[in-house]
Protein backbone atom coordinates (compact mmCIF):
# COMPACT_ATOMS: atom_id res chain seq x y z
CA UNK A 1 0.00 0.00 0.00
CA UNK A 2 1.59 3.54 -1.19
CA UNK A 3 1.65 6.27 1.30
CA UNK A 4 -0.97 8.51 -0.19
CA UNK A 5 -3.00 5.24 0.46
CA UNK A 6 -2.02 4.88 3.71
CA UNK A 7 -3.05 8.60 4.57
CA UNK A 8 -6.28 9.08 2.90
CA UNK A 9 -7.41 5.22 4.87
CA UNK A 10 -6.20 7.39 8.18
CA UNK A 11 -8.17 10.17 6.70
CA UNK A 12 -11.11 7.99 6.28
CA UNK A 13 -11.01 7.02 10.35
CA UNK A 14 -9.26 10.22 11.88
CA UNK A 15 -11.58 13.40 10.91
CA UNK A 16 -8.66 15.90 11.34
CA UNK A 17 -5.00 15.21 9.71
CA UNK A 18 -1.96 17.15 10.82
CA UNK A 19 1.52 16.43 9.41
CA UNK A 20 3.39 16.02 12.20
CA UNK A 21 1.02 13.24 13.61
CA UNK A 22 1.02 11.47 10.16
CA UNK A 23 5.20 11.62 10.28
CA UNK A 24 4.91 10.10 13.09
CA UNK A 25 2.64 7.41 12.42
CA UNK A 26 3.99 6.73 9.41
CA UNK A 27 7.30 6.72 10.18
CA UNK A 28 8.48 8.84 7.42
CA UNK A 29 9.78 12.74 7.73
CA UNK A 30 7.75 15.07 7.85
CA UNK A 31 8.87 16.90 4.97
CA UNK A 32 8.20 13.54 2.72
CA UNK A 33 4.21 13.83 4.37
CA UNK A 34 4.25 17.75 3.85
CA UNK A 35 5.03 17.11 0.48
CA UNK A 36 2.44 14.15 -0.60
CA UNK A 37 -0.03 15.81 1.61
CA UNK A 38 0.25 18.76 -1.04
CA UNK A 39 0.27 15.75 -3.88
CA UNK A 40 -3.13 14.87 -2.39
CA UNK A 41 -4.94 18.53 -1.70
CA UNK A 42 -3.72 19.14 -5.49
CA UNK A 43 -5.65 15.80 -6.55
CA UNK A 44 -8.38 17.07 -4.61
CA UNK A 45 -8.82 13.92 -2.68
CA UNK A 46 -7.95 16.07 0.37
CA UNK A 47 -8.53 19.88 1.67
CA UNK A 48 -6.67 21.78 3.45
CA UNK A 49 -7.92 24.46 5.82
CA UNK A 50 -6.29 26.92 8.16
CA UNK A 51 -3.20 28.53 7.27
CA UNK A 52 0.57 27.93 8.52
CA UNK A 53 1.38 26.21 11.51
CA UNK A 54 -2.46 26.03 12.48
CA UNK A 55 -3.13 24.54 8.98
CA UNK A 56 -5.01 20.45 9.01
CA UNK A 57 -6.47 18.40 6.23
CA UNK A 58 -9.52 15.91 5.58
CA UNK A 59 -11.30 14.50 3.10
CA UNK A 60 -13.74 16.56 0.90
CA UNK A 61 -16.77 15.31 2.19
CA UNK A 62 -15.50 16.07 6.03
CA UNK A 63 -15.17 19.99 5.14
CA UNK A 64 -18.55 21.33 6.46
CA UNK A 65 -17.50 19.43 9.97
CA UNK A 66 -14.13 20.56 10.12
CA UNK A 67 -14.30 23.90 8.99
CA UNK A 68 -16.49 25.27 11.98
CA UNK A 69 -13.38 24.45 14.40
CA UNK A 70 -9.83 26.10 14.64
CA UNK A 71 -6.92 24.74 17.34
CA UNK A 72 -3.15 27.05 17.62
CA UNK A 73 -0.62 26.38 20.13
CA UNK A 74 1.01 29.55 20.46
CA UNK A 75 4.43 30.23 22.15
CA UNK A 76 3.66 32.69 24.76
CA UNK A 77 6.47 35.67 23.66
CA UNK A 78 5.55 38.51 22.49
CA UNK A 79 2.05 37.14 22.32
CA UNK A 80 -1.08 39.96 21.53
CA UNK A 81 -4.52 39.60 22.06
CA UNK A 82 -5.90 41.33 19.14
CA UNK A 83 -3.85 39.34 16.36
CA UNK A 84 -4.84 35.82 17.77
CA UNK A 85 -8.57 36.83 17.55
CA UNK A 86 -8.08 38.60 14.26
CA UNK A 87 -6.42 35.11 12.73
CA UNK A 88 -9.62 32.75 14.68
CA UNK A 89 -11.79 35.48 12.69
CA UNK A 90 -9.61 35.11 9.35
CA UNK A 91 -9.71 31.10 9.62
CA UNK A 92 -13.50 30.57 10.86
CA UNK A 93 -15.77 33.13 8.36
CA UNK A 94 -18.86 32.80 11.06
CA UNK A 95 -17.27 34.46 13.63
CA UNK A 96 -17.80 37.96 11.17
CA UNK A 97 -21.32 37.19 10.13
CA UNK A 98 -23.22 36.08 13.13
CA UNK A 99 -25.34 38.05 15.19
CA UNK A 100 -23.89 41.07 16.49
CA UNK A 101 -24.34 40.51 20.08
CA UNK A 102 -22.81 37.10 20.17
CA UNK A 103 -20.03 38.08 18.08
CA UNK A 104 -19.17 41.53 20.62
CA UNK A 105 -19.85 38.63 23.31
CA UNK A 106 -17.16 36.34 21.68
CA UNK A 107 -14.98 39.24 20.81
CA UNK A 108 -15.12 40.60 24.78
CA UNK A 109 -14.84 37.02 26.07
CA UNK A 110 -12.19 35.61 24.45
CA UNK A 111 -10.06 38.59 24.27
CA UNK A 112 -10.04 38.79 27.76
CA UNK A 113 -9.28 35.34 28.60
CA UNK A 114 -6.31 34.99 25.94
CA UNK A 115 -5.07 38.37 27.87
CA UNK A 116 -5.04 37.04 31.34
CA UNK A 117 -3.13 33.67 30.20
CA UNK A 118 -0.74 36.18 28.38
CA UNK A 119 -0.25 38.09 31.33
CA UNK A 120 -0.36 35.88 34.36
CA UNK A 121 0.27 32.32 33.77
CA UNK A 122 4.17 32.47 32.56
CA UNK A 123 3.09 29.74 30.46
CA UNK A 124 5.14 29.04 27.15
CA UNK A 125 2.53 27.65 25.47
CA UNK A 126 -1.00 28.54 25.19
CA UNK A 127 -3.21 25.89 23.33
CA UNK A 128 -6.40 27.73 21.68
CA UNK A 129 -9.94 25.67 20.48
CA UNK A 130 -12.57 27.85 18.73
CA UNK A 131 -15.65 25.75 17.38
CA UNK A 132 -19.40 25.99 16.39
CA UNK A 133 -22.14 23.42 16.82
CA UNK A 134 -25.82 23.45 16.33
CA UNK A 135 -26.37 25.39 19.42
CA UNK A 136 -23.11 26.90 20.54
CA UNK A 137 -20.35 28.60 20.05
CA UNK A 138 -17.32 27.30 22.43
CA UNK A 139 -13.86 28.46 23.49
CA UNK A 140 -10.96 26.92 25.29
CA UNK A 141 -7.94 28.55 26.40
CA UNK A 142 -5.35 26.23 27.83
CA UNK A 143 -2.08 27.24 29.67
CA UNK A 144 0.57 25.36 31.59
CA UNK A 145 1.57 27.46 33.96
CA UNK A 146 0.85 28.89 37.63
CA UNK A 147 -2.38 28.55 37.42
CA UNK A 148 -5.44 30.81 38.13
CA UNK A 149 -6.17 29.89 41.89
CA UNK A 150 -3.05 29.59 42.84
CA UNK A 151 -1.82 33.13 41.45
CA UNK A 152 -4.86 34.82 43.38
CA UNK A 153 -4.12 32.74 46.70
CA UNK A 154 0.00 33.72 46.76
CA UNK A 155 -1.24 37.61 45.44
CA UNK A 156 -3.70 38.16 48.10
CA UNK A 157 -2.36 36.09 50.90
CA UNK A 158 -5.22 33.51 51.12
CA UNK A 159 -5.25 30.29 52.80
CA UNK A 160 -5.83 27.87 50.02
CA UNK A 161 -7.25 27.95 46.73
CA UNK A 162 -10.83 27.96 47.80
CA UNK A 163 -10.44 30.85 49.32
CA UNK A 164 -8.88 32.47 46.17
CA UNK A 165 -12.22 31.29 44.07
CA UNK A 166 -14.52 33.06 46.84
CA UNK A 167 -12.14 36.06 45.75
CA UNK A 168 -12.68 35.71 42.02
CA UNK A 169 -16.14 35.71 42.08
CA UNK A 170 -16.32 38.79 43.49
CA UNK A 171 -15.17 40.72 41.01
CA UNK A 172 -12.52 43.69 40.97
CA UNK A 173 -10.17 41.09 42.11
CA UNK A 174 -6.29 40.61 40.58
CA UNK A 175 -2.68 39.97 41.40
CA UNK A 176 -1.67 42.74 38.74
CA UNK A 177 -3.66 46.06 39.96
CA UNK A 178 -1.44 48.34 37.76
CA UNK A 179 -2.40 46.48 34.61
CA UNK A 180 -5.54 45.03 35.06
CA UNK A 181 -8.61 45.81 36.40
CA UNK A 182 -9.44 42.41 37.66
CA UNK A 183 -13.06 43.30 35.88
CA UNK A 184 -12.19 40.29 32.84
CA UNK A 185 -13.32 36.95 34.80
CA UNK A 186 -16.08 38.41 36.86
CA UNK A 187 -18.13 39.62 33.26
CA UNK A 188 -17.04 36.66 31.24
CA UNK A 189 -18.26 34.31 33.49
CA UNK A 190 -21.75 36.19 33.83
CA UNK A 191 -21.54 36.63 30.24
CA UNK A 192 -21.18 33.03 29.52
CA UNK A 193 -24.05 30.34 29.13
CA UNK A 194 -21.58 27.99 30.74
CA UNK A 195 -18.19 28.81 32.28
CA UNK A 196 -15.59 26.65 33.25
CA UNK A 197 -11.45 27.15 35.27
CA UNK A 198 -10.09 24.31 35.49
CA UNK A 199 -7.21 24.54 37.81
CA UNK A 200 -4.91 22.19 39.51
CA UNK A 201 -7.19 20.62 42.00
CA UNK A 202 -9.93 22.13 41.23
CA UNK A 203 -12.54 22.78 39.15
CA UNK A 204 -15.14 26.13 39.16
CA UNK A 205 -18.48 25.78 36.99
CA UNK A 206 -21.02 28.60 36.27
CA UNK A 207 -24.12 27.11 34.73
CA UNK A 208 -25.62 30.36 34.06
CA UNK A 209 -28.98 28.52 32.07
CA UNK A 210 -29.52 27.03 35.91
CA UNK A 211 -28.42 30.11 37.71
CA UNK A 212 -26.22 28.09 39.80
CA UNK A 213 -22.33 27.95 40.51
CA UNK A 214 -20.46 24.82 41.37
CA UNK A 215 -16.87 24.00 42.97
CA UNK A 216 -15.47 20.73 42.28
CA UNK A 217 -12.58 18.94 42.68
CA UNK A 218 -10.82 17.49 39.59
CA UNK A 219 -8.94 13.91 38.76
CA UNK A 220 -6.42 14.00 37.61
CA UNK A 221 -5.42 17.72 38.66
CA UNK A 222 -5.58 20.34 35.68
CA UNK A 223 -1.30 22.08 35.62
CA UNK A 224 -2.04 25.51 35.00
CA UNK A 225 -5.42 26.91 33.76
CA UNK A 226 -8.32 25.77 31.22
CA UNK A 227 -10.80 28.31 30.55
CA UNK A 228 -13.94 26.86 28.81
CA UNK A 229 -16.84 29.34 27.48
CA UNK A 230 -19.96 28.49 25.68
CA UNK A 231 -22.61 31.10 24.61
CA UNK A 232 -25.71 29.77 22.40
CA UNK A 233 -26.30 30.60 19.17
CA UNK A 234 -29.12 32.29 19.75
CA UNK A 235 -28.76 33.76 22.80
CA UNK A 236 -30.62 37.56 23.55
CA UNK A 237 -28.11 38.37 25.97
CA UNK A 238 -25.80 41.95 25.21
CA UNK A 239 -23.22 42.81 26.64
CA UNK A 240 -24.46 46.59 27.59
CA UNK A 241 -27.00 45.36 29.14
CA UNK A 242 -24.84 43.32 31.15
CA UNK A 243 -22.42 46.14 32.07
CA UNK A 244 -25.41 48.17 33.28
CA UNK A 245 -26.37 45.57 35.82
CA UNK A 246 -22.99 46.16 37.79
CA UNK A 247 -22.84 49.96 37.08
CA UNK A 248 -24.21 52.95 39.02
CA UNK A 249 -23.93 56.81 38.68
CA UNK A 250 -23.30 58.79 35.84
CA UNK A 251 -19.66 57.74 35.75
CA UNK A 252 -20.31 53.87 34.67
CA UNK A 253 -18.28 52.54 37.11
CA UNK A 254 -18.27 48.63 38.10
CA UNK A 255 -19.37 49.38 42.02
CA UNK A 256 -21.93 46.59 42.15
CA UNK A 257 -21.09 42.75 42.84
CA UNK A 258 -23.76 39.82 43.99
CA UNK A 259 -22.15 37.04 46.26
CA UNK A 260 -23.05 33.58 45.89
CA UNK A 261 -22.95 32.93 49.72
CA UNK A 262 -22.54 28.82 49.67
CA UNK A 263 -19.47 29.33 48.38
CA UNK A 264 -18.06 30.99 51.72
CA UNK A 265 -19.97 27.94 53.43
CA UNK A 266 -17.51 25.13 53.07
CA UNK A 267 -20.30 22.44 53.35
CA UNK A 268 -21.40 23.47 56.92
CA UNK A 269 -24.84 24.62 58.15
CA UNK A 270 -23.73 27.39 60.91
CA UNK A 271 -21.65 29.77 59.57
CA UNK A 272 -18.80 31.32 61.81
CA UNK A 273 -17.76 35.58 62.40
CA UNK A 274 -14.56 34.68 60.59
CA UNK A 275 -15.84 33.31 57.26
CA UNK A 276 -18.78 35.81 57.34
CA UNK A 277 -15.16 38.86 57.63
CA UNK A 278 -13.68 36.19 54.59
CA UNK A 279 -16.83 36.53 52.44
CA UNK A 280 -16.68 40.14 52.99
CA UNK A 281 -13.13 40.98 52.44
CA UNK A 282 -12.35 43.78 49.64
CA UNK A 283 -16.02 44.39 49.52
CA UNK A 284 -15.45 47.90 50.32
CA UNK A 285 -14.86 48.51 46.90
CA UNK A 286 -18.35 48.50 45.80
CA UNK A 287 -21.50 50.53 46.42
CA UNK A 288 -24.13 47.96 46.48
CA UNK A 289 -23.63 44.20 46.86
CA UNK A 290 -26.39 41.50 46.94
CA UNK A 291 -25.96 38.45 49.12
CA UNK A 292 -27.78 35.44 46.98
CA UNK A 293 -28.46 33.18 49.95
CA UNK A 294 -29.83 29.94 47.63
CA UNK A 295 -29.08 26.40 48.90
CA UNK A 296 -27.93 28.02 52.62
CA UNK A 297 -30.12 26.22 55.02
CA UNK A 298 -28.92 28.00 58.08
CA UNK A 299 -26.59 30.69 59.04
CA UNK A 300 -25.03 31.39 62.78
CA UNK A 301 -26.13 34.32 64.96
CA UNK A 302 -22.27 35.56 64.27
CA UNK A 303 -22.25 35.36 60.52
CA UNK A 304 -25.20 37.57 60.67
CA UNK A 305 -23.71 40.08 63.11
CA UNK A 306 -20.49 40.29 61.13
CA UNK A 307 -22.26 41.20 57.84
CA UNK A 308 -25.65 43.51 58.86
CA UNK A 309 -24.19 44.98 61.95
CA UNK A 310 -20.58 45.48 61.67
CA UNK A 311 -19.98 45.45 58.57
CA UNK A 312 -23.20 47.85 57.63
CA UNK A 313 -21.69 50.54 60.60
CA UNK A 314 -18.59 50.66 59.28
CA UNK A 315 -19.38 51.29 55.75
CA UNK A 316 -23.08 53.19 55.76
CA UNK A 317 -22.50 54.14 52.58
CA UNK A 318 -22.44 50.68 51.08
CA UNK A 319 -26.27 49.20 51.19
CA UNK A 320 -26.55 45.33 51.31
CA UNK A 321 -29.69 43.64 49.67
CA UNK A 322 -30.92 40.09 50.36
CA UNK A 323 -32.12 37.65 48.51
CA UNK A 324 -33.30 34.00 48.20
CA UNK A 325 -33.04 33.64 51.82
CA UNK A 326 -35.26 30.78 53.83
CA UNK A 327 -36.80 31.37 56.74
CA UNK A 328 -34.09 30.37 59.46
CA UNK A 329 -31.56 32.62 57.33
CA UNK A 330 -34.36 35.80 57.67
CA UNK A 331 -34.75 35.30 60.78
CA UNK A 332 -31.25 35.49 62.15
CA UNK A 333 -30.53 38.34 59.78
CA UNK A 334 -33.68 39.87 61.96
CA UNK A 335 -32.39 39.08 65.06
CA UNK A 336 -29.08 41.43 63.98
CA UNK A 337 -31.71 44.58 63.53
CA UNK A 338 -31.53 44.51 59.65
Amino acid sequence: MSVKERILRIAAKDLVLKTRRLATELGVSRQFVSRTVAELVAEKKLIKIGSTRSAFYTLPKNEMLVGQRIHLTLDNRKLVEHEVLEKVMDDLPFLKVGKENILSIFRYAFSEMLNNAIDHSKSKKIDITVARTNKDVIFVIEDYGVGVFRDIMRGLKLKNEQEAIGELMKGKTTTKPQAHSGEGIFFTSKIADVFILDSYKWRLRLDNLIKDVFVEELAPNKHGTKVTFVIGRDTQKHLGNLFKKYQSGDDLAFDKTDILVKLYTLGTVYVSRSQARRLLERLEKFKRITLDFDKVPAIGQAFADQIYRVFKNEHPEIRIETVNANDAVSFMIGRVGK
